[in-house]
């Protein structure tokens, strides 16, 4: 499975309108470093995904499937990936107003 993790940082810090300084200065990364990673240049390591995730407190699971292919998901419905779309923008916006109750699952 091939995963665009420059995708997946752009359309979170994005959500949470953060520059990539703001972002970085969260994270054990440079502010060089984050802007390679958007690019494409750098994959990111597991250890700095789980960083982002805690940074702006959404699980790492989610950052994953923000970085998933459009063949991971080409056997889905157009229906079915919009709802999919339509449920992770909320879980960023609610994280981004109430980070600390916002994601807690199994509750």
């Amino acid at each position: 499975m091939e995963q665009n993790y420059a995708k997946a940082f752009r359309i979170i810090r994005a959500a949470f309108g953060l520059k990539q300084s703001e972002l970085a200065a969260k994270m054990p990364i440079t502010a060089s470093q984050l802007s390679l990673i958007e690019a494409g240049k750098r994959q990111p390591s597991l250890r700095v995904v789980n960083a982002l995730a805690t940074a702006v407190g959404v699980p790492a699971a989610l950052i994953s499937i923000l970085a998933s292919a459009p063949s991971d998901v080409a056997s889905k419905s157009n229906e079915d990936i919009a709802d999919l779309a339509r449920v992770l923008l909320r879980l960023l916006v609610s994280a981004k107003e109430e980070p600390q109750h916002a994601l807690k699952f199994g509750d």
